[in-house]
């Protein structure tokens, strides 16, 4: 099996457990409010991401080198976690992975003022194709939009925006001042929020909180992998195929059954945020390639991000193999 081969299998897996994670926030979202739920989220993801964020060898402080767009990330972040754990809550799967798949094509446009990048005719086209497909998906006019509609939109818009941010000062921050902010922040605002809504939980649905955090953190470490293996253009794709099992958990756990309609919608997304991925694949530059250089998936601040992540074991390696030498 050739490099890339292992990357999209890893990729394949790491979004297969991602789409049962979301399962779970489904299930717990139809008893306690998505405040309460990413509170703990957080709360049982804090000794799982210490593991990763010890591996930090760089010297210096948790001061962030850009405070206003390190504030602005994290807003972002904080408000992208709360409004996608609520849409997963109240609509279909398979709708909510419609809307949030337009995040890359909002990468795509947020990329243009503050990562001040170029953007040509063919991928402008990409872009409105893709929202398009979001509206064929939600269908305004025909179907009742509620607020579960609009916490998708809310969220994909702040997960691009969180996305490019990181894009714009992330080689300049340590890497764990990028992934630990936002878990802290999500923690905080939480925490103050939920004396409003807190419902108490018996052990089975704590227990279901931190089956929450494992997920991510086995999806963490398997989009690592694919990235160590395979070329990126081959990876990124991989994350629509929770399209595929949202269809199938939705069927079989929800009864949910997609609409012909949010098929098709899902299917101009997917092939928009395609287009726009193989495309980038063809270009070089650190800024020219926004969406495929974005590692994660749609950002919810509950757990560590995957691009910083990646460079933070990409340097404990190289540290390793420098000292090796020196220590013969």
């Amino acid at each position: 099996m050739g490099h890339n081969a292992k990357g999209a299998g890893f990729a394949l897996l790491a979004f297969a457990i991602y789409a049962t994670h979301d399962v779970v926030v489904k299930t717990l979202g139809g008893q306690y409010a998505s405040f309460q739920i990413v509170f703990f989220s957080v709360l049982f993801g804090f000794p799982l991401a210490m593991l990763a964020l010890i591996q930090d060898v760089t010297p210096g402080t948790l001061r962030p080198v850009h405070p206003w767009w390190s504030l602005a990330r994290v807003a972002a972040a904080v408000c992208a976690g709360f409004n996608v754990f609520y849409a997963f809550s109240v609509l279909p799967l398979a709708q909510t992975y419609a809307i949030l798949f337009s995040a890359p094509l909002l990468v795509t446009v947020f990329a243009i003022p503050i990562l001040g990048e170029r953007v040509r005719l063919r991928r402008w086209t990409a872009v409105i194709i893709g929202l398009c497909g979001v509206l064929v998906v939600v269908q305004p006019g025909n179907a009742e939009l509620g607020l579960g509609h609009l916490a998708a939109f809310i969220a994909a818009i702040s997960s691009a925006l969180a996305s490019v941010i990181v894009r714009k000062i992330g080689r300049e921050e340590r890497a764990i001042v990028l992934m630990l902010y936002p878990m802290l922040a999500n923690f905080c605002v939480m925490a103050v929020l939920m004396p409003f809504v807190y419902k108490p939980m018996p052990i089975e649905h704590l227990g279901l909180t931190a089956l929450m955090s494992v997920f991510a953190f086995i999806g963490a470490n398997l989009m690592i992998q694919a990235y160590r293996r395979g070329e990126a253009v081959i990876v990124a794709p991989m994350q629509y195929s929770q399209i595929v099992w949202a269809i199938l958990f939705g069927a079989l756990i929800f009864g949910e059954h997609p609409t012909t309609t949010t098929l098709i919608g899902a299917a101009i997304v997917v092939g928009s945020g395609l287009y726009i991925v193989l495309r980038e694949g063809r270009m070089h530059g650190d800024t020219q390639a926004p969406v495929l250089r974005t590692r994660s998936r749609f950002e919810t601040g509950t757990f560590l991000r995957i691009g910083p992540l990646l460079r933070l074991r990409e340097r404990r390696s190289a540290a390793r193999e420098r000292a090796g030498p020196a220590a013969e």
